[in-house]
Protein backbone atom coordinates (compact mmCIF):
# COMPACT_ATOMS: atom_id res chain seq x y z
CA UNK A 1 0.00 0.00 0.00
CA UNK A 2 1.63 3.40 -1.08
CA UNK A 3 1.82 5.86 1.76
CA UNK A 4 -0.61 8.92 1.64
CA UNK A 5 2.76 11.46 0.94
CA UNK A 6 5.29 10.88 -0.66
CA UNK A 7 8.16 12.28 1.54
CA UNK A 8 6.17 10.77 4.97
CA UNK A 9 5.41 6.98 5.55
CA UNK A 10 2.01 8.10 6.34
CA UNK A 11 -1.25 5.19 5.26
CA UNK A 12 -4.37 6.16 5.24
CA UNK A 13 -7.09 3.01 5.32
CA UNK A 14 -10.10 4.20 3.88
CA UNK A 15 -12.59 0.99 4.90
CA UNK A 16 -12.18 -0.40 8.27
CA UNK A 17 -12.80 -4.14 7.00
CA UNK A 18 -10.56 -4.00 4.08
CA UNK A 19 -7.12 -6.76 3.67
CA UNK A 20 -4.74 -3.46 3.81
CA UNK A 21 -5.51 -2.85 7.43
CA UNK A 22 -4.56 -6.67 7.86
CA UNK A 23 -1.34 -6.03 5.83
CA UNK A 24 -0.13 -3.24 7.69
CA UNK A 25 -0.99 -4.62 11.45
CA UNK A 26 1.63 -7.68 10.33
CA UNK A 27 4.26 -4.93 9.22
CA UNK A 28 4.35 -2.79 11.69
CA UNK A 29 3.34 -5.36 14.98
CA UNK A 30 -0.14 -3.48 15.38
CA UNK A 31 -2.38 -5.45 18.58
CA UNK A 32 -5.05 -7.36 16.75
CA UNK A 33 -7.53 -6.28 20.27
CA UNK A 34 -6.47 -2.82 18.58
CA UNK A 35 -7.53 -3.66 15.02
CA UNK A 36 -10.48 -5.36 16.24
CA UNK A 37 -11.51 -1.75 17.50
CA UNK A 38 -10.64 0.28 14.13
CA UNK A 39 -13.50 -2.37 12.51
CA UNK A 40 -16.01 -2.31 15.29
CA UNK A 41 -17.35 1.59 15.40
CA UNK A 42 -18.05 3.38 17.27
CA UNK A 43 -15.45 3.52 20.11
CA UNK A 44 -15.17 5.95 22.90
CA UNK A 45 -12.06 8.51 22.17
CA UNK A 46 -8.85 7.02 23.78
CA UNK A 47 -5.37 6.67 23.06
CA UNK A 48 -2.39 4.15 24.48
CA UNK A 49 0.75 3.89 24.02
CA UNK A 50 2.68 0.34 23.58
CA UNK A 51 6.36 -0.44 23.49
CA UNK A 52 7.05 1.16 19.76
CA UNK A 53 3.83 3.11 18.96
CA UNK A 54 0.99 5.32 20.21
CA UNK A 55 -3.05 4.07 18.85
CA UNK A 56 -5.73 7.01 19.51
CA UNK A 57 -9.31 7.07 18.67
CA UNK A 58 -10.28 10.39 17.76
CA UNK A 59 -13.86 11.76 17.44
CA UNK A 60 -14.91 13.92 14.21
CA UNK A 61 -17.95 15.39 13.31
CA UNK A 62 -19.55 13.53 10.40
CA UNK A 63 -22.66 15.65 10.18
CA UNK A 64 -23.06 18.52 11.60
CA UNK A 65 -26.35 19.17 10.87
CA UNK A 66 -27.26 15.75 13.01
CA UNK A 67 -24.35 16.21 14.96
CA UNK A 68 -23.22 12.37 14.44
CA UNK A 69 -19.81 11.53 15.13
CA UNK A 70 -17.10 9.21 13.10
CA UNK A 71 -13.86 7.81 14.35
CA UNK A 72 -10.95 8.58 13.30
CA UNK A 73 -8.03 6.15 14.53
CA UNK A 74 -4.65 6.78 14.41
CA UNK A 75 -1.56 4.64 14.92
CA UNK A 76 2.05 6.98 14.74
CA UNK A 77 5.02 4.74 15.13
CA UNK A 78 8.78 5.94 14.57
CA UNK A 79 8.46 5.06 11.30
CA UNK A 80 5.09 4.94 10.26
CA UNK A 81 1.62 7.02 10.59
CA UNK A 82 -1.36 4.77 10.15
CA UNK A 83 -5.29 6.68 9.90
CA UNK A 84 -8.02 4.49 9.91
CA UNK A 85 -11.42 6.38 8.63
CA UNK A 86 -14.92 5.33 7.22
CA UNK A 87 -16.04 6.72 3.87
CA UNK A 88 -15.55 9.92 4.60
CA UNK A 89 -12.61 11.63 3.57
CA UNK A 90 -12.79 15.13 4.58
CA UNK A 91 -10.22 15.84 7.65
CA UNK A 92 -7.79 13.70 5.49
CA UNK A 93 -8.10 15.60 2.17
CA UNK A 94 -7.86 19.21 4.85
CA UNK A 95 -4.34 17.85 6.42
CA UNK A 96 -2.85 16.30 2.95
CA UNK A 97 -3.37 19.23 1.34
CA UNK A 98 -2.04 21.11 4.09
CA UNK A 99 1.21 18.94 5.29
CA UNK A 100 1.98 18.87 1.03
CA UNK A 101 2.03 23.02 1.02
CA UNK A 102 3.79 22.94 3.95
CA UNK A 103 6.06 20.23 3.21
CA UNK A 104 5.33 18.28 6.55
CA UNK A 105 7.84 15.37 6.89
CA UNK A 106 7.79 14.83 10.16
CA UNK A 107 5.23 12.37 11.45
CA UNK A 108 4.30 13.31 14.66
CA UNK A 109 3.66 16.80 13.06
CA UNK A 110 0.92 14.82 11.16
CA UNK A 111 -0.23 13.41 13.63
CA UNK A 112 -0.41 16.57 15.62
CA UNK A 113 -2.09 18.30 12.46
CA UNK A 114 -4.87 15.59 12.42
CA UNK A 115 -6.12 15.96 16.18
CA UNK A 116 -5.92 19.96 15.21
CA UNK A 117 -8.38 19.24 12.18
CA UNK A 118 -10.88 17.28 14.15
CA UNK A 119 -11.02 19.65 17.22
CA UNK A 120 -11.32 22.98 14.78
CA UNK A 121 -14.20 21.12 12.94
CA UNK A 122 -16.04 21.42 16.89
CA UNK A 123 -16.13 25.50 16.52
CA UNK A 124 -18.32 25.69 13.43
CA UNK A 125 -20.90 23.21 15.35
CA UNK A 126 -20.31 24.67 18.62
CA UNK A 127 -21.68 27.90 16.56
CA UNK A 128 -24.40 26.72 14.39
CA UNK A 129 -25.99 25.54 18.12
CA UNK A 130 -24.90 28.67 19.81
CA UNK A 131 -27.60 30.34 17.46
CA UNK A 132 -29.72 27.55 17.82
CA UNK A 133 -29.66 28.20 21.22
CA UNK A 134 -30.28 32.04 20.70
CA UNK A 135 -33.16 31.44 18.50
CA UNK A 136 -35.26 28.87 20.51
CA UNK A 137 -35.08 31.71 23.42
CA UNK A 138 -36.79 33.85 21.39
CA UNK A 139 -39.63 31.47 20.63
CA UNK A 140 -40.05 30.56 24.12
CA UNK A 141 -41.46 33.93 24.96
CA UNK A 142 -43.58 34.29 21.72
CA UNK A 143 -44.67 30.83 20.78
CA UNK A 144 -44.77 28.78 23.68
CA UNK A 145 -46.03 25.55 21.33
CA UNK A 146 -45.17 22.06 21.21
CA UNK A 147 -42.80 22.14 18.39
CA UNK A 148 -40.60 24.47 20.47
CA UNK A 149 -40.57 21.68 23.18
CA UNK A 150 -39.83 18.94 20.49
CA UNK A 151 -36.80 21.79 19.71
CA UNK A 152 -35.64 22.22 22.96
CA UNK A 153 -35.52 18.71 23.91
CA UNK A 154 -33.97 17.74 20.49
CA UNK A 155 -31.52 20.41 21.17
CA UNK A 156 -30.54 19.42 24.65
CA UNK A 157 -29.87 15.07 23.54
CA UNK A 158 -27.60 16.86 20.70
CA UNK A 159 -25.82 18.48 23.17
CA UNK A 160 -25.70 15.73 25.59
CA UNK A 161 -23.98 13.61 22.91
CA UNK A 162 -21.84 17.14 22.03
CA UNK A 163 -20.31 16.93 26.21
CA UNK A 164 -19.76 13.06 26.04
CA UNK A 165 -17.45 13.12 23.18
CA UNK A 166 -16.06 16.75 23.96
CA UNK A 167 -15.35 15.53 27.91
CA UNK A 168 -13.69 12.08 26.42
CA UNK A 169 -11.18 13.85 23.33
CA UNK A 170 -10.23 16.42 25.96
CA UNK A 171 -8.91 13.64 28.12
CA UNK A 172 -7.52 12.48 25.35
CA UNK A 173 -5.37 15.30 24.12
CA UNK A 174 -4.35 15.54 27.96
CA UNK A 175 -2.78 12.23 27.84
CA UNK A 176 -0.86 13.07 24.82
CA UNK A 177 0.49 16.03 26.62
CA UNK A 178 1.58 13.73 29.09
CA UNK A 179 2.74 10.70 27.66
CA UNK A 180 5.21 8.94 28.08
CA UNK A 181 7.08 7.83 25.20
CA UNK A 182 9.14 10.32 22.99
CA UNK A 183 7.38 9.41 19.74
CA UNK A 184 6.04 13.29 20.14
CA UNK A 185 8.68 15.77 19.98
CA UNK A 186 8.36 17.67 23.24
CA UNK A 187 8.55 21.02 20.84
CA UNK A 188 4.65 20.49 20.08
CA UNK A 189 3.87 20.21 23.90
CA UNK A 190 2.73 24.10 22.91
CA UNK A 191 0.22 23.00 20.29
CA UNK A 192 -1.15 20.39 21.88
CA UNK A 193 -1.90 22.66 24.89
CA UNK A 194 -3.69 24.80 22.66
CA UNK A 195 -5.53 21.91 21.05
CA UNK A 196 -6.38 21.10 24.59
CA UNK A 197 -7.68 24.65 25.25
CA UNK A 198 -9.85 24.80 22.52
CA UNK A 199 -11.24 21.40 23.74
CA UNK A 200 -11.85 22.83 27.20
CA UNK A 201 -13.63 25.87 25.60
CA UNK A 202 -15.73 23.49 23.56
CA UNK A 203 -16.94 21.52 26.91
CA UNK A 204 -17.32 25.14 28.61
CA UNK A 205 -19.50 26.55 26.58
CA UNK A 206 -21.63 22.88 25.74
CA UNK A 207 -22.25 23.46 29.61
CA UNK A 208 -23.46 26.74 29.09
CA UNK A 209 -25.64 26.22 26.56
CA UNK A 210 -26.65 23.37 28.28
CA UNK A 211 -27.68 25.72 31.34
CA UNK A 212 -29.24 28.29 28.70
CA UNK A 213 -31.34 25.50 27.63
CA UNK A 214 -32.73 24.59 30.73
CA UNK A 215 -33.37 28.14 31.61
CA UNK A 216 -35.16 28.05 28.09
CA UNK A 217 -37.46 24.83 29.33
CA UNK A 218 -38.66 26.83 32.21
CA UNK A 219 -39.22 29.69 30.60
CA UNK A 220 -41.58 27.43 28.55
CA UNK A 221 -43.10 25.79 30.86
CA UNK A 222 -43.72 29.33 33.01
CA UNK A 223 -45.53 30.43 29.88
CA UNK A 224 -47.28 27.53 29.22
CA UNK A 225 -48.56 27.20 32.60
CA UNK A 226 -49.34 31.54 32.53
CA UNK A 227 -51.51 30.75 29.57
CA UNK A 228 -53.46 27.88 31.49
CA UNK A 229 -54.10 30.50 34.35
CA UNK A 230 -55.33 33.28 31.89
CA UNK A 231 -57.43 30.55 30.43
CA UNK A 232 -58.63 29.40 33.81
CA UNK A 233 -59.29 32.95 35.08
CA UNK A 234 -61.58 33.74 31.96
CA UNK A 235 -63.76 30.59 32.28
CA UNK A 236 -64.06 31.31 36.28
CA UNK A 237 -65.30 34.74 35.53
CA UNK A 238 -67.67 33.47 33.30
CA UNK A 239 -68.54 30.73 35.14
CA UNK A 240 -69.06 33.04 38.14
CA UNK A 241 -71.49 35.71 36.27
CA UNK A 242 -73.33 33.21 34.58
CA UNK A 243 -74.06 31.69 38.16
CA UNK A 244 -76.75 34.25 39.28
CA UNK A 245 -78.14 33.96 35.98
CA UNK A 246 -78.71 30.33 36.64
CA UNK A 247 -80.36 30.76 39.68
CA UNK A 248 -82.75 33.51 38.36
CA UNK A 249 -83.82 30.98 35.69
CA UNK A 250 -84.61 28.27 37.78
CA UNK A 251 -86.02 30.14 40.76
CA UNK A 252 -88.39 31.32 38.16
CA UNK A 253 -89.09 28.61 36.24
CA UNK A 254 -90.46 26.58 39.24
CA UNK A 255 -94.18 25.45 38.97
CA UNK A 256 -94.86 27.79 41.84
CA UNK A 257 -96.65 30.62 42.91
CA UNK A 258 -93.91 32.97 42.44
CA UNK A 259 -93.86 37.12 42.62
CA UNK A 260 -94.23 39.05 39.30
CA UNK A 261 -95.85 35.45 38.12
CA UNK A 262 -98.98 37.72 36.81
CA UNK A 263 -97.18 41.04 36.40
CA UNK A 264 -97.45 42.28 32.38
CA UNK A 265 -94.03 43.61 33.18
CA UNK A 266 -92.39 40.20 35.09
CA UNK A 267 -90.38 39.20 32.17
CA UNK A 268 -88.81 42.72 32.29
CA UNK A 269 -88.49 42.82 35.89
CA UNK A 270 -86.35 39.35 36.15
CA UNK A 271 -84.32 40.49 33.25
CA UNK A 272 -83.38 43.73 34.61
CA UNK A 273 -82.32 41.20 38.27
CA UNK A 274 -80.28 39.75 35.94
CA UNK A 275 -78.55 42.38 34.31
CA UNK A 276 -77.89 44.33 37.94
CA UNK A 277 -76.37 40.78 39.26
CA UNK A 278 -74.65 40.58 36.66
CA UNK A 279 -73.11 44.40 36.47
CA UNK A 280 -72.06 43.99 40.24
CA UNK A 281 -70.32 40.75 39.64
CA UNK A 282 -68.04 42.10 37.12
CA UNK A 283 -67.78 45.50 38.95
CA UNK A 284 -66.78 43.63 42.76
CA UNK A 285 -63.85 41.31 39.83
CA UNK A 286 -62.78 44.96 38.75
CA UNK A 287 -62.29 46.37 42.34
CA UNK A 288 -60.24 43.30 43.32
CA UNK A 289 -58.22 43.38 40.07
CA UNK A 290 -59.37 40.24 38.87
CA UNK A 291 -59.30 41.05 35.46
Amino acid sequence: MDPVLSHAPWFDVADPASPELDELAQRFGLHELQIEDCRHRPQRPKTEEHDHYIFTVLKHIHDAGELDFDDIDLFLGPDFLISVRSADAVVIESVRARAAQEKVERLDRLFYMIVDQIVDGYQPVLDKLADETSEIEDLVLDHPDPETLARIFSLKRKLIEFRRVAGSMREVVNALIRREKGLLGDDLDPYFRDIYDHVVRTVDMIETYRDLLSGALDIYLSAVANRTNEVMKVLTIWGTVALPLVIITGFFGMNLKLPWASDPHGTDYAVALMAVSTISILVYFKIKRWF
